[in-house]
């Protein structure tokens, strides 16, 4: 998988949103709910949320220039308190512009910064909206959030490349009439129509 480093777009505060919009979905999760079923299968709500925490902390430590593989890909604590302050620390981390352009190591290989962090955005929304098709809340964030996410994930994780044992996605799903653009990013890593009942 190859980063989208030819874009000119500053991703963090697109991140920074996204992660706000998390935050808040977070917050609306139910205790009754924690042990449902998420569009993302290998999840529950709850382990989908402690994986949340986990891949913010990830974004914290490689912002940090630290190596990602010492986060485990569940968090111990999957409450909306834990998201918040590794988000906080995560918008520290990439303060610095030279961090854009370091070469960083990610589980998808060695890009620069930028690269890093709109991979963390696309995982952010996705889950983002895994999390509120499960839970029954909104799940389409800001269209000028997901509208250059979408862009930029089109062009580092082509429809192509799916067969590779390197990309952790699944086919292309084709966006059912009337879909969002959080939905179709959603189809675009590999998500289907979730049904709830």
């Amino acid at each position: 998988m190859t980063a989208p480093t030819q874009l000119s777009t500053d991703p963090r505060p697109l991140y920074r949103a996204a992660t706000d919009w998390v935050t808040e979905l977070l917050a609306g999760v139910d205790n009754a709910q924690l042990h449902d079923p998420t569009p993302c299968t290998e999840f529950d709500v709850e382990t989908l949320s402690r994986h949340l925490v986990a891949t913010v902390t990830r974004a914290a430590v490689v912002g940090e220039g630290g190596d990602f593989s010492t986060v485990p890909v569940l968090a111990d604590a999957h409450d909306v308190d834990a998201y918040a302050a590794a988000t906080d620390r995560a918008t520290r981390a990439w303060l610095d512009d030279d961090r854009l352009t370091a070469l960083v190591t990610v589980p998808w290989g060695q890009v620069p910064g930028a690269g890093a962090l709109w991979g963390y955005l696309n995982e952010a929304l996705v889950h983002g909206w895994d999390l509120a098709v499960a839970t029954g809340q909104p799940a389409e964030a800001d269209e000028n959030l997901v509208a250059p996410t979408l862009s930029a994930v089109k062009g580092f994780l082509p429809e192509h490349i799916r067969d590779s044992d390197e990309v952790p996605f699944g086919a292309v799903v084709p966006p059912r009439p009337g879909a969002g653009l959080t939905e179709q990013l959603a189809n675009w890593s590999g998500r289907a129509v979730f049904d709830r009942s």
